[in-house]
């Protein structure tokens, strides 16, 4: 079976020189700041990224028209090598000998660390660019401040990172705009979309012991400091786009800590079977 390499490799040496013009340099160890934690945060990252990527790659074929079906496709094919560098150096945080394939097929539910919005059905396709936009703007500004990460390798990949999800942004952002003040029926979809939605976004800012712990090394920042960049961005599209924002303060929580909903399970069933049927198959 292809493995996530097989999708994008990066250009490792092209990334450190880009780093280089940050804070930290190529080679410079990562901060002190426990391996458990540094582990935890890398799949925080490529969970999410590796669920979704594998949720939109599943309008392969059925989007609305081809235009999109190509864009999606491309967005999946971005998120699963996004998934491969974040997935790539948690293995080698770990040190038990499991590189992103291993990771991304041969865990359960409980061990993925995604955020629950990621996992969502993607539902129609109202719902699927809310989703989509939604988390885009979440990882636009996350990578934003992981490009100065004390620890190098993350830095690295946020730069790489980072030049896609800007692409990936400002399509779903356009997109909502233009459905949320289209027709009636595209508007009342949105409206939908969002207000199903909401709920599942104040995950994504609420800091843990090991949020707290990269934030403290300069790994990563506080998921909390950043929600009101993320609002700001998320504030002007829906005026733009005319769609009233939620005005819930709940949030679903879990996706950190193993705890998912029903649909994981399924998710991984179907993404997970080849390689669990037949182990180390490659074509």
């Amino acid at each position: 079976m292809p493995s996530l390499s097989d999708v994008m490799t990066p250009d490792a040496a092209k990334l450190a020189a880009q780093a280089a013009a940050g804070q930290t340099a190529p080679g410079q160890a990562p901060a002190p700041a426990s391996q458990g934690d540094l582990y935890e945060f890398l799949l925080r990252m490529g969970d999410s990224t590796l669920i979704l990527g594998h949720r939109v790659s599943e309008w392969c074929g059925h989007s609305p028209v081809l235009e999109e079906d190509i864009a999606l496709a491309n967005v999946a094919l971005d998120l699963i090598g996004q998934t491969q560098m974040w997935l790539g150096y948690a293995g080698e945080v770990e040190g038990k000998g499991r590189d992103a394939d291993k990771l991304a097929y041969l865990r359960d539910a409980h061990e993925f660390r995604n955020a629950l919005l990621t996992e969502r059905p993607n539902g129609d396709f109202g719902m699927t660019l809310m989703r989509q936009f939604l988390f885009d703007a979440y990882q636009f500004v996350l990578l934003g401040k992981l490009e100065s990460s004390s620890d190098p390798r993350v830095a690295e990949i946020a730069v790489k990172a980072r030049k896609e999800v800007s692409y990936h942004l400002e399509r779903s952002r356009d997109m909502v705009v233009r459905l949320g003040d289209g027709t009636a029926e595209s508007h009342k979809r949105m409206q939908d979309a969002l207000d199903e939605l909401w709920s599942y976004t104040g995950e994504m800012f609420l800091p843990d012991a090991a949020d707290e712990a990269m934030a403290k090394a300069g790994v990563a920042p506080n998921p909390a400091d950043i929600k009101a960049e993320w609002m700001a961005i998320v504030d002007e599209t829906l005026a733009e786009a005319t769609l009233k924002k939620p005005a819930g303060t709940y949030a679903h929580k879990g996706g950190k800590k193993g705890v998912h909903s029903e649909y994981l399970g399924h998710l991984l069933a179907q993404m997970q079977f080849l390689q669990r049927a037949y182990p180390g198959a490659v074509w």
